[in-house]
């Protein structure tokens, strides 16, 4: 069936987002900046306005789109933690968090998920919802410190896990420099799906996701 097709059907169904939302994707676009995907939006609504999360945290800012798509969707008192090494990106986050986050419901850290993640451990943060959409080759290793961070019953919700389709395909069939990334986001996919401590489901929407339910 077509992918394509049916997106263009669905869209007659979607709730309207804010316009500065949808601002926001379409400079995203102009720019080349990849943001989360309709049907990841779908997903992710849906989760958020049903679960009501009340700490959130995201891997992965960009410049800020998902984590203020999150925000509309989640009640005033949930609060977001995004995560943003890249300084090209930092600054644009930066500037849509300043304009469009009046609540202050978002906190940004700058710097290595890695360590991000591994203080907020030492910290003893929680979070009972878990948006992975950063580095794909660093998922498996930003993984342990996720498990430890998530609440038992939390959600892990990990984008793009085909890598724009490459992780269905044979590693030789891959271009050599995204060989690395092709086996990571494998090994990922076998040790969230066999995990003694995760539940995990994977979609076939957008460019793949997975969720997981913390046991």
């Amino acid at each position: 069936m077509d992918q394509d097709r049916i997106e263009v059907f669905l869209e007659q169904f979607r709730r309207e987002d804010p316009p500065y939302i949808r601002a926001l994707a379409q400079k995203a676009a102009a720019d080349g900046v990849p943001i989360i995907r309709t049907g990841t939006q779908d997903v992710l609504r849906f989760l958020l306005r049903t679960r009501k999360p009340e700490r959130v945290l995201e891997v992965g800012t960009a410049v800020g789109y998902s984590a203020l798509f999150m925000k509309e969707c989640l009640p005033d008192t949930s609060r977001i933690t995004t995560v943003e090494k890249v300084e090209m990106r930092l600054r644009e986050a930066r500037k849509n968090l300043a304009a469009h986050d009046e609540g202050k419901q978002i906190r940004l850290l700058e710097g290595e998920a890695a360590e991000w993640l591994s203080a907020l451990v030492e910290r003893k943060e929680t979070f009972d919802f878990v948006f992975m959409d950063a580095a794909k080759g660093q998922y498996l290793n930003f993984l342990p410190a996720v498990i430890s961070l998530l609440e038992p019953g939390g959600l892990l919700v990990s984008d793009n896990i085909w890598h724009e389709g490459d992780v269905l395909e044979s590693r030789y069939a891959v271009n050599r420099r995204d060989r690395t990334i092709h086996g990571r986001m494998r090994e990922y996919l076998h040790v969230i799906t066999h995990h003694e401590r995760l539940e995990t489901l994977c979609l076939p929407v957008g460019d793949g996701m997975t969720i997981s339910e913390r046991l």
